[in-house]
């Protein structure tokens, strides 16, 4: 029987997929070099353990994310198993080599953006380390480093993902701030918080519109707005009231952002005791398709 190969979406996506890790990983490495190192600040993970450490003892910072990330990767196959550690493993080279890769470029930019205001070069950073993070963990990817510790904590403390991540790093953030003053580590905080920001857009995206689930008597009306003025689908559950066990029906329907007041305005008009929830809608895919909405 012949074996089929990859058809040509699949290859895009794993091209894409692959080429939004490298580029994320390539950026969160010049980020390290242009702002973390610079200026002492430690947002976490073995990055920015090695920060310290170089302050120490003097031991250089790429040397001792290599060591770690090799020890990392051991442990990681001791603890975790083959499956978990093969996750990790293109990271934990990729992310120190690209690191080793942008310190001469981060050396040549330096002086060109060196900012008297602490604060430019924290929101610079912020976009920078938001925006990297986003397209690594967009597909699953992982840099390694402290994610490996973070998974053998999760495993044998019985403990979620999140709060092992909140654990490690707000250990070396507070390490951090003994080392180099309480002032870098509200920087560090306030990267992360922006970040996350980034991070969430890029990883589950922008929402462009909005779902409407709308129980109204005046569901006629309703669904010829929708139709007419919203101009755009919308499908009908039959629900059952579970105070009253009265039967009814929800309309959903997918809403532009532009057109939601507008949209509320009008059911209320019709129906002022209409029910209805609106949720961030981030991806719609198939349905009714309309040349003038462009999110469906």
């Amino acid at each position: 029987m012949k074996k089929e190969g990859l058809s040509k979406k699949e290859t895009r996506e794993i091209l894409v997929t692959g080429l939004s890790f490298v580029i994320g990983t390539l950026i969160l490495a010049l980020c390290y070099n242009l702002f973390f190192v610079p200026n002492n600040i430690v947002t976490g993970g073995m990055s920015g353990l090695a920060i310290i450490v170089q302050k120490i003892t003097g031991f250089d910072a790429q040397a001792f994310i290599y060591v770690s990330n090799i020890v990392l990767l051991i442990v990681s196959f001791a603890f975790l198993g083959k499956e978990e550690t093969s996750r990790v493993l293109l990271g934990t080279f990729l992310y120190p080599l690209f690191i080793t890769f942008t310190a001469p470029l981060a050396k040549f930019i330096l002086p060109y953006i060196n900012f008297s205001e602490i604060l430019i070069t924290v929101i610079l950073a912020s976009i920078m380390y938001g925006v990297s993070n986003g397209l690594v963990y967009k597909y699953g990817y992982s840099t390694g480093g402290s994610d490996v510790l973070v998974r053998v904590l999760c495993k044998y403390c019985h403990i979620s993902e999140g709060t092992g991540v909140i654990i490690v790093n707000i250990f070396i953030i507070i390490f951090g701030a003994f080392v180099f003053g309480i002032d870098t580590a509200v920087y560090a905080i306030i990267i992360i918080v922006i970040g996350s920001m980034f991070v969430d857009k890029i990883s589950i995206g922008i929402s462009n519109c909005k779902k409407f689930m709308i129980y109204t008597r005046e569901s006629r009306k309703v669904k010829k707005i929708i139709q007419e003025e919203v101009k755009t689908g919308y499908t009908i559950f039959p629900t059952v009231g579970g105070y009253s066990h009265q039967k009814g029906a929800m309309i959903m329907c997918i809403i532009r952002n532009r057109d939601v007041t507008l949209f509320k305005s009008k059911i209320l008009e019709i129906d002022p005791t209409a029910f209805f929830v609106i949720s961030d809608c981030y991806e719609v895919q198939g349905g009714v398709k309309r040349s003038n909405l462009p999110f469906l």
